[in-house]
């Protein structure tokens, strides 16, 4: 492969990359519980009630709690 086949075919590599970030959602996967407060206006001790209730999923990574953003917005939507 030449020189400029090599650049060709990574410019091509590149321009894929893009291409398949624009296709990516742009709502998270996940918030923190922090974030998950500012979102919706629930209070924090609100937001853990209904995780200890069930309502809403948690994720839990090394020692930081998750929310998957499509709980949330399931939660707020009814």
């Amino acid at each position: 492969m030449t020189r400029g086949a090599k650049t060709d075919a990574r410019d091509r590599e590149a321009a894929d990359a893009l291409a398949a970030l624009g296709s990516l959602p742009i709502e998270p996967i996940s918030v923190r519980v922090a974030m998950a407060v500012k979102l919706t206006g629930i209070g924090r001790s609100t937001l853990y009630e209904l995780i200890a209730s069930g309502r809403i999923e948690t994720v839990k990574i090394g020692r930081s709690t998750f929310i998957p953003y499509r709980c949330l917005k399931r939660l707020v939507e009814g």
